[in-house]
């Protein structure tokens, strides 16, 4: 079997490749390892001003215009006119987004992995029925997560990366809620999203900062200090990848987690994914298309990689960024937005 264009990995960045491909008129085939599309360790975030217009308005659960963000010293809230960030349903997103793939033309497999890369080709392993095929293509994409196997297979290691620990729990409150501590967190933070039925209660960290074990047994002393008891719940982790070394390789190219594009500074990973892969297909439609919003997007994971490197440097030195990032905003002299990776 033939295809135009393999993407390895049903998620954001991959099913947004796909649509925009079928949609140019290219054979492409998603491979998805999982056996559902769309389920994974997120706190669900996704920014207003980046995503509204890429992302259904019904697959909102709640939005928020109002920001609480708390430090040591500070506990502040920023508000605006339009709800600042919005909270969806990472399953029924990965699903909806799936959908709108298939309809375009794109063919999807659940259950099979891709176990083995060759020039031009590929080994799949469909799960379901434990049949191996070999299938050639003329490009492929890697859209398979921090863990990638299309970037390990071009010799990227990923050697910068965050973790994420998530409790997905019963509960209804109107808060969304920030938390920076660096006796607890470092340079990441612990977050309260509220969802329509249930919250998402985690942390984010720079795996260089702090080890994943140490991160948990915090973010569980700190949940229990908010009256959330999370030991009776079941934690979800996941690491999350910036270490982003390009995304172009001839006719290779990477999106999303795999190419390392993830806000090393908040774990922001749905809206690089998104916009990733949808230049990666205008790329590939296109040999001598310029995107000049992966530029930017380039230009902006950068800097958020830059103020993780210096405020990892020392405790107190980020225990006072953190205080001056929050006063800044406060004040209004630094934008909400400027955390995000919306361009």
């Amino acid at each position: 079997m033939h295809v135009h264009t393999l993407i390895v990995g049903a998620g954001p960045g991959g099913l947004a490749c796909a649509e925009v491909l079928a949609k140019n008129g290219k054979n492409v085939l998603v491979t998805e390892r999982k056996k559902v599309v769309g389920p994974k360790v997120c706190a669900g975030g996704i920014t207003w001003s980046g995503l509204i217009s890429r992302v259904p308005a019904n697959l909102a659960e709640k939005s928020f215009p109002v920001q609480y963000i708390k430090s040591p010293l500070q506990s502040i809230s920023i508000k605006e006119k339009d709800p600042i960030i919005a909270t969806v349903n990472r399953k029924r997103l990965g699903q909806q987004m799936a959908e709108q793939a298939k309809n375009a033309g794109a063919s999807i497999r659940t259950a099979t992995a891709v176990v083995q890369l060759d020039t031009g080709k590929a080994l799949l392993h469909d799960k379901s029925s434990d049949k191996k095929e070999w299938i050639s293509f003329d490009y492929l994409v890697g859209a398979d997560g921090s863990s990638s196997l299309v970037r390990r297979s071009l010799g990227i290691p990923s050697t910068r990366l965050g973790i994420g620990i998530n409790y997905q729990i019963p509960g209804d409150v109107d808060k969304m809620e920030w938390h920076l501590s660096n006796a607890l967190f470092k340079n990441g933070y612990a977050w309260i999203f509220p969802h329509s039925r249930t919250l998402s209660i985690g942390a984010y960290a720079d795996r260089a900062s702090l080890g994943a074990a140490e991160l948990k047994k915090n973010l569980l002393f700190w949940a229990k200090k908010q009256g959330y008891q999370l030991t009776q719940h079941k934690a979800h982790a996941e690491y999350i990848n910036y270490d982003y070394q390009g995304w172009c390789f001839k006719k290779v190219y990477l999106v999303g987690d795999a190419a390392g594009l993830a806000s090393g500074l908040t774990g922001e990973g749905i809206y690089p994914a998104i916009i990733s892969g949808e230049e990666t297909a205008r790329s590939i439609c296109d040999p001598h298309y310029t995107s000049t919003i992966m530029t930017q997007l380039v230009e902006r994971h950068a800097k958020h990689s830059r103020m993780v490197t210096i405020s990892g440097k020392s405790g107190l030195l980020n225990a006072f960024l953190a205080e001056l990032m929050t006063l800044g905003l406060r004040s209004g002299m630094i934008k909400f937005n400027k955390m995000e990776m919306a361009i």
